[in-house]
């Protein structure tokens, strides 16, 4: 055993890394196909760039400063669009760093969160990295949850419920209902809104009333700004200033925080491009649904899961990628016949279903 190996963490010598989704220029490289030709619909991303607007905000922002550790300009701007107060809301670097501030605030060596499969993966990974375990609650087979089975695997050690809302990768919501019964436990529960813009249903409204109840969402989706790693958390505002406590002081960098601002101020022209967004979903939904073999799932996000007979998925899969058409596909055993479809502009649409006509 080597000197780092000895010294790491026991249970961090050997970790099930996340599976991310490769870079454009990397998916042209391995199809053979020129980086123009790649159609990218594996990783949930806005096809539309960000405005000159939002680029000119990031160019003029001043990089040899410092950023407010504070967040005062962003925090006021998402107060603005939430309706809710400042003290509410924390930013971070994408709403995967909120998860992982989470776990360090909630969870030690030994705890657990309960989590309902299939969904994010990023849960269940940040959770082993703090030394926690994950418990599954599953879902039926139109992937909606059982609230009621969960009373019967909650226990001592448990601290965190996660429900994604619109789930990904299945596009289904959690009611209202649902998620108020899983806050009278004395838990924490972390209700993850990302795609919220492409449905407009939120339970934010209900944190004054519940302090253990925390909302997660994304400018990576909606406005289209991925690639900078912005997100954000509503929460009680004690929780906010413990996780104010614990954060790397400039965790937003002054590009991020000049493009959500940008963002946030044209808001409007970016829902219109959602609304867009959600057109395509259901014109692709239903294309999908002519083509015998594949089952589509309805979805609220933007981001369409289909499902195949068994043993066909990966022909379909493999065959997209050699026509430089990407997709996602999962480890979990309750998707090993499906993969997931992002939304795309309409001609990447048209180009997806044909090739898929071709192969099934």
């Amino acid at each position: 055993m080597s000197v780092i190996e000895k010294l790491i963490k026991a249970h961090l010598v050997k970790v099930n890394t996340y599976k991310s989704v490769d870079p454009p220029e990397l998916l042209a490289e391995k199809a053979g196909i020129p980086r123009d030709k790649i159609i990218k619909l594996n990783g949930n991303e806005n096809p539309k760039e960000p405005s000159e607007k939002i680029k000119q905000a990031v160019a003029s922002a001043a990089f040899n400063i410092y950023p407010d550790p504070l967040q005062r300009s962003v925090r006021a701007a998402l107060s603005e669009y939430t309706g809710m107060s400042p003290d509410y809301i924390i930013a971070s670097a994408g709403s995967d760093e909120l998860i992982d501030l989470l776990f360090r605030l909630f969870i030690s060596e030994g705890d657990k969160i309960l989590d309902f499969e299939p969904t994010f993966a990023m849960y269940g990974f940040c959770a082993r990295i703090a030394g926690g375990s994950v418990t599954m609650a599953s879902r039926d087979e139109n992937f909606d949850v059982d609230i009621g089975a969960t009373k019967n695997i909650i226990d001592e050690k448990t601290k965190i419920i996660f429900l994604s809302s619109p789930n990904n990768p299945t596009g289904n919501m959690a009611n209202r209902d649902q998620i108020e019964e899983l806050l009278q436990a004395d838990l924490l529960v972390v209700v993850d809104e990302a795609y919220f813009e492409f449905c407009n249903t939120t339970v934010a409204d209900l944190i004054p009333k519940y302090e253990n109840l925390v909302v997660l969402r994304t400018m990576s989706k909606w406005a289209g700004l991925a690639g900078l790693r912005i997100g954000y958390g509503i929460m009680s505002p004690k929780l906010v200033n413990h996780i104010i406590d614990i954060k790397s002081p400039y965790n937003l960098s002054v590009a991020s925080e000049a493009a959500l601002v940008a963002a946030l101020n044209e808001s409007d022209a970016l829902m219109r491009e959602v609304a867009k967004i959600v057109d395509e979903r259901e014109r692709m939904y239903k294309l999908l649904q002519d083509i015998n073999g594949i089952h589509p799932f309805p979805s609220d996000g933007n981001f369409i899961l289909c499902g195949f007979e068994e043993g066909k998925v990966d022909h379909v899969y493999q065959g997209l990628a050699n026509q430089g058409i990407f997709v996602r596909k999962f480890d979990s055993p309750r998707l090993s016949n499906h993969f997931r479809i992002s939304v795309g502009k309409p001609d990447q649409t048209d180009r997806l279903i044909s090739v898929i006509k071709e192969l099934v």
